[in-house]
């Protein structure tokens, strides 16, 4: 059915938009996804001794966030918690890097099809490193 405006995408994207504000937010899921999403990068690169070697570095470090982040959630204590997610945080820097060296030396073209990719790196850094920060102010 057509809005006012005659447009039925326009209520939809607000129904959407509506849904994903009241979805509690899952840091797991989106790890998750991250991980996903990253295979689709590692299956992109060439097959070359330099992908290969780029690939296997991108598939550890870039899955592990996710993996690491179950025992996030089973910590043992608060110092526990700060260590696992210093894990995630590590893993995380290591996929960035990674992705720099693919965007430089642009293995995967065009070049553009790895920046939202890139961006939910920096996005997902910043959660953990605030997360971290969090914890360690609230441990005393």
């Amino acid at each position: 059915m057509l809005n006012a405006q005659g447009s039925m995408f326009n209520d939809q994207f607000s129904n959407a938009r509506l849904l994903m504000e009241n979805k509690k937010y899952d840091l797991e899921d989106r790890l998750v996804e991250y991980g996903c999403r990253r295979i689709d990068v590692v299956e992109a690169l060439p097959p070359t001794r330099a992908g290969n070697y780029i690939a296997g570095q991108l598939i550890k470090c870039c899955l592990s966030p996710a993996f690491n982040y179950g025992e996030v959630q089973a910590a043992e204590s608060r110092n526990d918690f700060i260590h696992k997610l210093g894990i995630v945080l590590k893993e995380l820097k290591e996929c960035r890097t990674a992705l720099k060296i693919v965007r430089r030396k642009e293995m995967i073209k065009p070049v553009k099809r790895i920046d939202e990719i890139f961006t939910e790196t920096e996005e997902l850094i910043a959660i953990v490193a605030k997360s971290i920060e969090t914890a360690t102010k609230n441990r005393k």
